[in-house]
């Protein structure tokens, strides 16, 4: 069965006791946490983590019954400035050393652009910046092997380094660690003008097919088309994107992954939920039925 959970901050910011009990309400069976951007007052810089510190936290959560399934440590690892790039690449790294006190195997990133915002920038498609990239997540998932934990990139089409199907295969290749995963947000690897007419079936096959066996978690929200552009921010059942597609070969081929709803809020998070674990019964695989004695 899928493991159903929510990112922690989009509930706010609050330590950790008091997010730990504002997420318990909804009954999630896992989270992402992003350190800085869940609790108030956490350290922009690198150093401050500690195996205590992570463990506490992974203590506050636990006793809610709420596994951290990534960590999320949002880096822009193509950024133009060499000296700040080097100050993010090490803040990933603090994280990966980190992550197993806080139970949690995967830190996550996106994969950033040419503007240090990693907002979009044409030249963020040219091959030298996925070069940068490349470097860049070899040397993250050279530290994870070291320390057991796996590096996480999630592909976003149109203003990310890694924004197509065939980049993210690439990008696999090119980096061959068993410490490098997939994060898979579907919507976010959708074409800015959509997918025409194909179906989200065949695009979510094709994705699965160039790299379904790295994929360690699943980030799942909705999104809607208007005047011809693709707009997300919606939570999961309140848009057009095909659950049933994904669930269907989520269950099939990766069972029991982590899938975080996305863009929730305490007013959305239940019937979020409540929509994703309905879906999942209704695409589960079916028992085989025993054989009766001849």
């Amino acid at each position: 069965m899928l493991q159903f959970g929510l990112r922690a901050h989009d509930f706010g910011q609050f330590p950790a006791e008091q997010l730990a009990d504002v997420l318990h309400a909804f009954g999630p069976a896992c989270i992402q946490l992003a350190l800085a951007k869940a609790f108030p007052d956490t350290p922009k810089s690198g150093g401050f983590l500690s195996p205590g510190y992570a463990r506490r936290v992974r203590r506050v959560f636990e006793a809610r019954d709420i596994c951290i399934a990534v960590l999320g440590c949002y880096i822009n690892p193509v950024h133009p400035d060499e000296a700040e790039r080097e100050r993010q690449l090490q803040r990933f790294e603090e994280h990966l050393r980190y992550a197993r006190d806080f139970g949690c195997a995967i830190v996550g990133t996106e994969t950033g652009s040419l503007n240090p915002d990693c907002s979009y920038n044409a030249g963020t498609r040219d091959e030298a910046v996925f070069d940068t990239l490349c470097a860049s997540v070899e040397r993250l998932a050279r530290a994870a092997e070291r320390c057991g934990a796996i590096v996480g990139i999630e592909p976003v089409a149109w203003q990310h380094t890694l924004s197509t199907i065939e980049k993210t295969a690439r990008l696999l290749e090119r980096v061959d660690s068993p410490a490098l995963g997939i994060i898979f947000d579907p919507v976010n690897l959708i074409p800015r003008e959509g997918l025409g007419e194909r179906s989200h079936a065949d695009f979510i096959a094709e994705a699965t097919d160039a790299f379904g066996g790295r994929i360690v978690a699943v980030h799942a929200k909705d999104y809607r088309m208007e005047e011809g552009k693709k707009t997300e921010g919606a939570a999961a059942g309140t848009g057009i994107f095909d659950f049933d597609a994904l669930f269907s070969l989520l269950q099939a081929r990766k069972p029991g992954i982590d899938v975080l709803l996305e863009n929730t809020s305490p007013e959305t998070a239940a019937a979020a939920l409540a929509f994703a674990a309905k879906v999942a019964a209704r695409t589960a695989p079916q028992p085989i039925p025993p054989r009766s004695a001849p």
